[in-house]
């Protein structure tokens, strides 16, 4: 099955099909609604084949579907029928979540996200639980108050990069994890990486988008005639099951 993967940001909206080289994208922004993504992807990929869709989204995801409006963007997007939209199935995850799932090697992964916000997900024993931290009060306001993009504007560079490094510190000490993977677009900004800590990829969004048709792909095909003999085409004892926030 060919897979269409849209990873929604606050400046870009960027998508990659199977079988293609390259991603494209167009701009968001803050005036951005859902039906003008929409229009956008279709234009963007209207020679790409695909049967299904996986969306990374700017925000907390409850059963496939937004559960508040982003901060970001424009509005309309809780309750939005995306599969109607597109004529498709489609699968919505929280972007960071996305992310991590693309960065997931073994044992039990944090994965923080640097972006305009601030997004977190830990993948443990084959669970994927995104974790909603941005809003968490850290010293005078909020952890995206600080280490978010607006925090990275505010406070310098340098700065910022201190309050990254107590951060992660802090979370690393509390959950313990065997792998510490940090994303997004502003993770090239830190110089250097903190301790124990790896670079993630923005590429890793599309393969967490693939990876979330791939478990159902890979019973379909084992359901086949003969499908017995198929061998799964992902790595691992097996790929994380992704549980929506309580």
């Amino acid at each position: 099955m060919k897979i269409l993967v849209i990873d929604i940001g606050g400046t870009n909206v960027k998508m990659l099909a199977s079988g293609q080289d390259a991603p494209r994208r167009f701009p968001s922004g803050p005036e951005m609604t859902p039906l003008q993504m929409v229009a956008g992807v279709l234009a963007a990929t209207k020679d790409w084949d695909y049967q299904a869709i996986s969306i990374g989204f700017p925000g907390p995801v409850l059963c496939g579907q937004p559960m508040t409006e982003p901060v970001n963007l424009g509005p309309g997007w809780m309750g939005f029928d995306f599969e109607a939209a597109f004529h498709l199935p489609v699968k919505v995850i929280n972007d960071a979540a996305m992310q991590a799932l693309g960065s997931y090697q073994e044992g039990k992964l944090l994965f923080l996200g640097l972006g305009t916000g601030f997004g977190a997900t830990v993948i443990m024993n084959g669970i994927l639980e995104p974790l909603e931290l941005g809003r968490y009060h850290y010293k005078k306001h909020t952890l995206e108050y600080y280490v978010g993009a607006r925090g990275l504007k505010r406070l310098g560079r340098k700065k910022w990069q201190r309050h990254v490094e107590e951060v992660v510190e802090r979370l690393i000490a509390a959950l313990k994890p065997d792998d510490v993977v940090i994303g997004g677009g502003n993770v090239k900004k830190l110089e250097p990486l903190p301790p124990g800590t790896r670079a993630g990829d923005n590429a890793n969004a599309f393969l967490g988008g693939f990876r979330l048709w791939q478990e159902e792909a890979d019973r379909r095909r084992a359901s086949a005639p003969g499908g017995n003999n198929v061998i799964p085409t992902t790595h691992g004892d097996r790929e994380p099951e992704v549980r929506s926030p309580r």
